[in-house]
C-alpha cells in the first residue's frame, strides 16, 4: 500500500487536506480550503495506544474513559474494561498480548512497561493486518508508521543501547518472525519523536498513542492548530483562521517559553532548529522584549515594573528598559539560583503529598519570585498554577481564586486567544468565582 501516493492523498482530499513536500521540513499537511477558528480539521484513531501507569486501573483500556466499575481481564489481570462491549472490541488485539503477559507472570517477571506494551501492540496489530484478521485502510496501516522519521542517527549511543535492550525485551516477551532487533529499535526511536501524549479534557496525561497521519503535521511556535483528544481519538482543531493553501502547524512543545528555551527543547527531543516567524525574530528588539518578559528579570526598584536586558556598554550589567536602573547580572542570577533551590525543596514536599508544608515553601518562593521576575513571567505563572492546585487540594477556595486570577494576564500573553489552555484557565477561574462561597458544592464537583 502506498503511503504518500494516490490512496492517502485521495483519503486526505476528502477531508480538504493534502500532503506536500518541503526541502527544509520534508512532508507537510496543507489545507485545501479555508478553516475557521475552532473548526475540526482532522480526526484519527491511534494505530496503537496504551494507558500510562497512573491511569491503567482507572480507565478502560479500549475507550480510555474513566470508570468507577472497571472489569479486569480474568487471564492477565492487568488490563481493565468499562464493560463487555469494550472488552469484546479489544479482544482481537488483547488476546495475543494477554498470553504474553500471562506467561511473564507465571515466570514471576514484571508486567511490561507502557513503552514495551505500546511496541507489543504495534507489532501485534501489524501481524493481524498482514494476516487479514484486521483490515487495513489508507489512514490505518503499518506503512504509515514506517514512513515516520526515526532520526536514528541523531540519538546518542547511550540512548540507542537502551532502545536495543528494550527491543530485545520485546522479542523475549513475544518473539516475532516479522521483526528484527534493528527494526524494533528503530520503532522505539520513532516513538520518541512521533508518539503523542493522550490527554483528557482537562489536558492531563493519560496515555500514549501513535497517530501516523497526524504526525505529518509540522511544528510551529506560532501554531494555527492544536491537537486535542476525545477518549483516545485525536482531534486537530484550528486555533487561528487558516487560509486555503496554508500549511497546518501544531506546537510539539510548551509554547509559553522564551525562544532559547523552546529551541533547546526542540533540538533535544526532535532534532531540528525551528525557523518559524516567532523564532526568527529572536535577536530583534521585539524578540528580545518577548523573551525578557517571559523568562527575564524585573527591575529591582519597588516603583518600576520594567524588564531587564543586557547593557550594551557593560557586559556584566542588566539595564531596566523603563527607568534605566542597572543591576549586576551575576548577583541577580545568584539570587535566582537561591530561589530555584527553595522551589525544588517545595516540589519534593509536594511529590510526597505534604501539601501544607509544600504550600508554605511555595508561598515563600512566590514572594521572592515577584521581586525577581517580570510580572508576566512564565516562571511566576507556573508557581501560581502550582499554588492554585495546592489550595484546591486543601479546600482553600479563596486563595485558589487569588492565584488563578494572577495567572490570567500571563496566559493571555503566552497563548492564542482560542487555545485550550486559555479556555481551561478561564473555566477554573469561573468555577472558583462561583464556588468560593459554596465550597461544599465545589468539592463535590
Amino acid at each position: 500500500m502506498a503511503v504518500d501516493g494516490g490512496d492517502l492523498q485521495s483519503a486526505l482530499a476528502d477531508k480538504d487536506l493534502a500532503i506536500s513536500m518541503s526541502p527544509e521540513k520534508g512532508r507537510c499537511l496543507i489545507a485545501k480550503r479555508s478553516f475557521t477558528r475552532g473548526e475540526i480539521i482532522l480526526l484519527q484513531d491511534p494505530y496503537a495506544s496504551v494507558l500510562d501507569s497512573a491511569s491503567v486501573n482507572k480507565r478502560c483500556d479500549t475507550c480510555f474513559q474513566l470508570c468507577t466499575n472497571l472489569k479486569r481481564c480474568s487471564m492477565c489481570k492487568t488490563t481493565w474494561y468499562c464493560g463487555g462491549t469494550c472488552q469484546r472490541n479489544g479482544w482481537r488485539l488483547h488476546q495475543h498480548e494477554c498470553k504474553a503477559i500471562t506467561s511473564l507472570k507465571e515466570e514471576k517477571q514484571q508486567t511490561p512497561t507502557p513503552s514495551l506494551q505500546l511496541m507489543l501492540r504495534l507489532l501485534i496489530k501489524r501481524k493481524l493486518q498482514n494476516d487479514g484478521v484486521i483490515s487495513k485502510t489508507t489512514m490505518d496501516n503499518y506503512n504509515l508508521v514506517e514512513a515516520l522519521p526515526s532520526h536514528m542517527s541523531d540519538f546518542n549511543e547511550k540512548q540507542l543501547v537502551l532502545y536495543a535492550q528494550m527491543a530485545n525485551l520485546v522479542n523475549i516477551i513475544k518473539p516475532s518472525e516479522e521483526s528484527n532487533l534493528k527494526e524494533i529499535t528503530q520503532n522505539f526511536c520513532r516513538f520518541a519523536c512521533n508518539a503523542h501524549t493522550i490527554c483528557d479534557s482537562e489536558l492531563r496525561p493519560m496515555g500514549t498513542g501513535i497517530y501516523p497521519v497526524i504526525s505529518i503535521i509540522n511544528h510551529s511556535c506560532l501554531p494555527n492548530a492544536v491537537l486535542l483528544f476525545e477518549g483516545k481519538q485525536a482531534v486537530v482543531r484550528a486555533v487561528e483562521p487558516i487560509r486555503e493553501g496554508s500549511e497546518l502547524t501544531v506546537s510539539y512543545i510548551e509554547i509559553a517559553a522564551s525562544t532559547p528555551s523552546r529551541q533547546k527543547s526542540l533540538k533535544e527531543q526532535y532534532f531540528f532548529d525551528c525557523k518559524c516567524l516567532r523564532c526568527l525574530k529572536v535577536d530583534t528588539p521585539d524578540g528580545l522584549h518577548e523573551d525578557a518578559t517571559l523568562e527575564g528579570f524585573r527591575c529591582s526598584s519597588d516603583h518600576c515594573e520594567g524588564l531587564l536586558l543586557h547593557d550594551l556598554d557593560d557586559a556584566n550589567s542588566l539595564v531596566c528598559q523603563l527607568c534605566g536602573c542597572r543591576q549586576n547580572e551575576e548577583e541577580t542570577k545568584k539570587q535566582a539560583r537561591k530561589v530555584d533551590k527553595l522551589g525544588t525543596e517545595a516540589s519534593k514536599l509536594l511529590s510526597s503529598g505534604n501539601y501544607s508544608e509544600a504550600r508554605s515553601l511555595y508561598e515563600q518562593t512566590h514572594q521572592l519570585q515577584t521581586r525577581l521576575w517580570h510580572p508576566y513571567s512564565v516562571i511566576l505563572m507556573r508557581t501560581r498554577d502550582t499554588l492554585l492546585k495546592i489550595c484546591m487540594e486543601l479546600g482553600d477556595w479563596k486563595q485558589a481564586l487569588k492565584y488563578c486570577r494572577l495567572t490570567i494576564p500571563t496566559y493571555e500573553r503566552a497563548y492564542p486567544s482560542c487555545h485550550p489552555m486559555m479556555g481551561l484557565q478561564y473555566y477554573a477561574c469561573g468555577k472558583l468565582e462561583w464556588s468560593e462561597p459554596q465550597s461544599f458544592m465545589f468539592k463535590q464537583c
